[in-house]
């Protein structure tokens, strides 16, 4: 039986990992930190900060469930995402991300477009996106022919990047923060100057002792591998209902089925009588369903 993966306790994590990012950004005053340590200024929030927010223009139309969403007092939108993995599409989600932060301002008895709100897509990255070696990408729509010409369309979309090395560009208040999101912890707060950083660091502290907190990271936690097992287990077995199909369409039974694919005869012979209502075309995802439907099965 394979050994189950043990959890990351909820004191060691850093900021990078989204479940205490979320947590931590939920408290109004820790995410107006964050952002003025970002911008470099007192940014004073309207409401409490939304984690895991939802938004959908359309059933048909795919949604996104942003990390952490918020409006200032001058109504101007921020939507910070924590991105510890390298994907390819990061540029072209902040895109969509921006499409449906629009889409969701605007209602249908407005007039214009002016009406629109100013906004930024920010993206922490525990890696160079862009490989320039900067802490941060700052990206507005400029003219290409004429570059000091701003669109001034009211979008910023600012990746983030923790590995850095260009800090004698940049304040030194964001460096510790994006030092800090790596490594969340009191050893490394003692080397913090700037008070906005300190007091996110004691949020992060007054989190990870929180048992409700920690009753819900363990829940979150369980129901996250669980999926991911069953997922591996479905994967096998519609493996093996193909392994099984071609199998049969050679005509061959269950006892040799097993023993040539070094399965359980009690195993193959369930495969085998799920997929008889399906012969001769044998239709494998149906199969599958119905095995993994069926709570009698020695699968």
């Amino acid at each position: 039986m394979k050994k189950k993966q043990n959890i990351v306790p909820l004191k060691d994590l850093n900021l990078t990992e989204r479940f205490l990012f979320d947590e931590v950004m939920e408290d109004k005053e820790t995410y107006q930190d964050v952002l003025g340590a970002i911008f470099g200024k007192e940014i004073p929030l309207l409401d409490q900060p939304q984690t895991e927010k939802e938004l959908r223009v359309s059933p048909l139309i795919r949604s996104v469930r942003m990390d952490v969403f918020a409006m200032d007092e001058e109504e101007s939108i921020y939507n910070t995402e924590m991105q510890n993995k390298r994907m390819a599409d990061l540029a072209k989600r902040s895109r969509y991300y921006q499409s449906l932060i629009d889409t969701s301002l605007l209602e249908p008895e407005i007039p214009d477009y002016t009406c629109l709100n100013q906004s930024y897509v920010i993206m922490i990255m525990t890696f160079d996106l862009f490989g320039y070696g900067k802490y941060a990408y700052t990206f507005e729509n400029r003219c290409r022919e004429v570059p000091e010409c701003s669109l001034l369309d009211g979008t910023v979309k600012i990746f983030l990047n923790t590995k850095g090395k260009n800090a004698d560009e940049v304040r030194e208040e964001i460096i510790e923060f994006l030092n800090y999101v790596e490594d969340s912890t009191d050893e490394a707060a003692k080397e913090i100057k700037s008070e906005r950083v300190k007091r996110i660091h004691n949020q992060v502290c007054k989190v990870k002792l929180n048992e409700e907190i920690g009753v819900k990271y363990m829940q979150a936690w369980e129901e996250k591998y669980y999926e991911r097992e069953e997922g591996k287990e479905e994967g096998r077995l519609m493996t093996l209902v193909n392994q099984v199909c071609r199998k049969l369409t050679k005509g061959m039974n269950a006892v040799d089925i097993a023993d040539m694919l070094e399965e359980e005869e009690g195993v193959i012979q369930d495969i085998c009588n799920a997929a008889k209502q399906y012969a001769p075309d044998y239709d494998v995802e149906s199969i599958t369903d119905a095995l993994l439907g069926n709570a009698d099965l020695r699968i």
